[in-house]
């Protein structure tokens, strides 16, 4: 029996579905909601570190899982298979709220420079650089949106580089930690400019919410009281009270059909016992991330888009990118370490921009708490990696070390890209996203400058050694993936204008990470709930208009 028309699907509820769904529901619109993963709750993997988000030795926590997702990637001149506990895999979470529901919550506003990096650096050869088609005054009225329904805690005093806004954040950020404090006298000693990072997380009760706890386990899991604001307690809960949303777990999206007309009629998707469905919808929005977003539009090929919807000019699935993460690691003669969460507490915004010789920058940050697990693999060069000498290791510096890591903005390639393998299926017999392609060479000579800026704060700090870590040149993806479904205004190097409408179709509309022309020197997803209040706006104001309606 044919599923009941719906006005709009949203494929995907991560940090930009979430949002979009809530807001097109709350505007009136029947919306039904996909996502492949399911409710997940604390209580699934609790405070075990070995089946974190963040640490994958048996498996991906909050998915996908191994038994069914595969991908390919290029491995020097041979096409390999992966699975989502591989790094190489590029994944990011598969439940109701996406990465959001378990990942750090640093919530960052880009800088305005970051929406004009072209007009600010030039042509930089081998990289696709280029402005937005939008400006960060265009966007400052849904930050304020996203600070404020969603949830975020932080203060701007003491540094001179906050992009401007018009309303204090809700929440007061946490007080520092000894590592926070240790590095704020050391910062201001270098005349650099620490303050708090703002963070997606109740540091006071809010919306219904209680504050954080302060445990240690926080990026890579799910927190136990729900002081971490992701889109599955905040938005999307909101959109099932309407009465207008309704939420499919455990289903598969197959592809977007289209008709004669070029238009999308609605999308076919397998549920949770592996039937094929088909959901009819006046319009379909795509949420589903930068590497599932564009596999799915390649999947989606037909009569009339025959290289993939959107892809008439060869840029779906193009300048894939995350962050060249950096920096430094040092030993400290004292303990450092006071037990008290999330760890990460305290930043820097001296070299986003203006650093002589390098494109862009990055943010600098103290690290999370490192639980037992992940610090047996933080070990300065030439260390023992077995034996007694490593347990050693373990046992004198785990209190006394400390992490100041940098999210780089990396240079978008047409050559970092998703594609569609043309052999290899998943267990729906749906053909796999293939990755390929490298970082620009300028992002490791930029990553070089900023470890070295992180292992200068550390020595300040009085560590009394100290070690870096560089990025690779491999293709970049990650929980902070974007970049592949680009936003423009010129239909022949972009597949999406400023609202995340792709250009051909104008009832189909890409809203995640995908549309982001470049990710920033910080974590994205602020941005990305962002842009997405913004389009589901520009929706709701169409079909008030019945331009989507056929």
């Amino acid at each position: 029996m044919a599923l009941p028309r719906v006005n709009a699907i949203v494929v995907g509820a991560g940090a930009a579905g979430g949002v979009v769904a809530k807001e097109l529901a709350t505007a009136g619109l029947s919306v039904v909601l996909l996502e492949r993963g399911r409710w997940q709750s604390f209580q699934d993997h609790d405070h075990d570190e070995l089946t974190s988000q963040r640490t994958s030795v048996l498996g991906s926590a909050f998915g996908p899982d191994d038994r069914r997702w595969r991908r390919v990637v290029r491995q020097g001149e041979r096409w390999v298979q992966v699975l989502p506990s591989e790094s190489a895999y590029q994944n990011n979470a598969a439940c109701v709220g996406g990465g959001t529901f378990s990942y750090g919550a640093m919530a960052w506003r880009f800088m305005p420079q970051d929406f004009r990096l072209r007009t600010l650096y030039g042509d930089i050869p081998g990289s696709t650089l280029a402005d937005w088609p939008i400006s960060y005054d265009d966007l400052e009225p849904y930050y304020e949106k996203v600070e404020w329904e969603i949830g975020v805690s932080g203060s701007d005093e003491g540094n001179p580089f906050a992009p401007p806004r018009k309303r204090e954040r809700p929440m007061p950020p946490k007080p520092y930690t000894a590592e926070g404090r240790l590095l704020y006298a050391a910062g201001l000693r270098l005349g650099l400019h620490p303050f708090p990072i703002p963070m997606l997380r109740n540091t006071v009760p809010y919306a219904g919410r209680q504050a954080c706890v302060s445990c240690r386990y926080c990026v890579g899991f799910a927190c136990e009281v729900g002081a971490k604001c992701g889109t599955h307690n905040t938005v999307i809960p909101v959109a099932l009270a309407s009465g207008n949303c309704e939420l499919r777990t455990g289903c598969v999206a197959a592809r977007v059909v289209t008709d004669q007309r070029g238009r999308a009629t609605g999308v076919e998707y397998f549920d949770p016992e592996d039937r094929s469905q088909f959901q009819a919808a006046d319009l379909v929005v795509l949420s589903a991330s930068a590497t599932e977003t564009p596999r799915l539009m390649l999947n989606s090929k037909c009569k009339l888009f025959p290289a993939g919807l959107g892809n008439r000019n060869d840029w779906v699935g193009r300048n894939l990118q995350g962050h060249a993460y950096c920096g430094a690691y040092g030993l400290f003669e004292r303990e450092l370490y006071d037990d008290v969460g999330p760890g990460a507490c305290i930043s820097s915004m001296d070299f986003n921009h203006g650093n002589p010789g390098h494109i862009g920058g990055g943010i600098l940050v103290n690290e999370f708490i490192r639980l037992p697990y992940l610090f047996t693999g933080i070990r300065p060069p030439g260390a023992a990696r077995w034996g007694l000498e490593h347990k050693q290791f373990q046992r004198d510096w785990y209190k006394r070390s400390m992490g100041v890591k940098s999210a780089v903005q990396e240079l978008p390639t047409f050559e970092s890209r998703v594609e569609v393998d043309p052999e290899v299926k998943d267990y729906w017999g749906l053909p796999v996203a293939r990755i390929s392609g490298a970082r620009h060479p300028r992002d490791r000579e930029t990553g070089d400058f900023m470890t070295r800026q992180a292992e200068r704060w550390l020595l300040e700090a009085g560590a009394i050694r100290t070690w870096r870590s560089l990025p690779g040149l491999g293709v970049s993806g990650g929980q902070h993936q974007a970049g592949t479904c680009r936003m423009g205004a010129d239909p022949a190097t972009s597949v999406v204008n400023q609202y995340g409408q792709v250009h051909d179709i104008d009832n189909l509309f890409v809203v995640d990470g995908s549309t982001q022309v470049n990710n920033g020197g910080f974590n994205p997803v602020l941005t990305i709930m962002a842009v997405a209040y913004r389009s589901a706006e520009y929706i709701a104001r169409q079909w008030n208009g019945t331009r989507f309606r056929s």
